[in-house]
């Protein structure tokens, strides 16, 4: 079905992105594989494109599209390389920019905004901890006020970008008493004493994006990177996330629709007992359940898309999305792996790096559990 969603601008802005990956990163996979992280150069080339300030004013070096659509197209493009890219690019400039844009004051724009939108100032967000997980409102790091300034000690898990990140907006608790109205954001330099960084970590998947354990050890930062009011960090995290979610979801259908379209050329071209294997009837039919799937799916993620271009996006709607998406993706992928037959499970084919890569979809951003969770407390139980 025909996806009405876009109109002419976000088309043309769709074969800029196109274009800038199959001239300046397609070539460089490879390396970025074996490195475990996207280089600097990736980032300011990105920058000289605009791709990483599209919700950034344009006072400070930004592209102010004032429209979702073009950070969904962006997204879109990236999963079709692989889940990596879309990952690393989405928490810099889909979910950190908005902290950045709407709870900082002037003074802190003109720090970080302009370096952020030249990919100069790389960002992470440090939520997730190695004994809480989802459950942020039971967050253990902590930030002291001592004289002028905030002393920070904990640590951070699973922080995409970690391994890279020039700053890193940490959730922080600031007022234990008040348990989740009692922690507060610091948007914390990675070159100040007491942070430290631990080794990168060594993922099922998306070799290409570095992912990495953040220590705060008596990490000094005054009011002025207090980010947002005092002991309101919970309330931004939860206005933020349906953004994140709703990402993760774009994310996950362009994936698992680009990874099904190789598939069937795949069945097309691979020939077993005198004709093509989607001649068969079961593979013919899995295919039709797989792209019916997928397109209904894709339906929903689109209204969604509309939905917060308009600023009506429920937290409620981007739990099912998320969700639903990563399940979709997930049974999408396996069966590309199993219609590869033994090729399926080599890493040198793409369906097989798409299924180990897509596996975490399904945990991150809340796992599909909290997101049944929020659902349901949504029907009243």
């Amino acid at each position: 079905m025909k996806r009405a969603i876009y109109e002419a601008d976000h088309e043309a802005f769709r074969e800029s992105v196109a274009a800038f990956l199959d001239r300046q990163v397609k070539p460089h996979l490879e390396a970025y594989q074996e490195a475990h992280a996207l280089p600097r150069e990736f980032w300011t080339d990105a920058g000289k494109q605009g791709f990483l300030g599209l919700e950034i004013p344009e006072q400070y070096g930004g592209v102010e599209a004032n429209d979702y659509r073009f950070n969904a197209v962006l997204t879109e493009e990236l999963a079709k390389v692989n889940m990596a890219l879309p990952s690393c690019v989405g928490i810099h400039a889909d979910i950190v920019a908005p902290y950045l844009v709407h709870l900082t004051s002037e003074e802190q724009k003109e720090r970080w905004l302009p370096k952020f939108c030249t990919g100069e100032l790389l960002t992470a967000i440090g939520m997730t901890e190695p004994s809480v997980g989802s459950d942020l409102a039971n967050l253990k790091t902590t930030a002291v006020r001592d004289g002028n300034d905030w002393v920070i000690n904990g640590s951070k898990t699973f922080i995409t970008n970690g391994y890279s990140a020039d700053l890193v907006v940490v959730a922080a608790r600031t007022a234990p008493e008040k348990k989740a109205k009692g922690i507060s954001l610091f948007g914390v330099s990675t070159e100040l004493e007491g942070f430290s960084r631990g080794r990168k970590l060594d993922k099922v998947g998306q070799d290409e994006s570095d992912t990495a354990e953040l220590s705060f050890v008596n990490v000094r930062v005054s009011d002025a990177d207090l980010i947002g009011p005092l002991d309101t960090g919970f309330i931004s995290m939860m206005q933020f996330l349906p953004q994140e979610r709703l990402s993760c979801s774009v994310t996950n259908i362009a994936h698992a629709a680009q990874i099904l379209t190789e598939t069937i050329q795949y069945a097309h071209d691979r020939k077993a007992f005198g004709q093509s294997i989607g001649a068969f009837q079961w593979n013919k039919f899995l295919m039709a359940e797989l792209v019916t799937k997928v397109e209904v799916t894709q339906a929903y993620v689109d209204q969604c898309v509309l939905a917060h271009t308009k600023g009506e996006l429920t937290p409620i709607d981007a739990a099912k999305a998320k969700w639903w998406t990563s399940q979709v993706q997930n049974e999408v992928l396996d069966h590309c792996v199993q219609l590869h037959g033994g090729y399926g499970y080599m890493n040198e084919y793409r369906a097989a790096r798409a299924w180990r890569d897509a596996r975490v979809t399904k945990i991150w951003a809340g796992s599909n559990e909290i997101m049944k969770e929020l659902i349901g407390r949504d029907l009243g139980f």
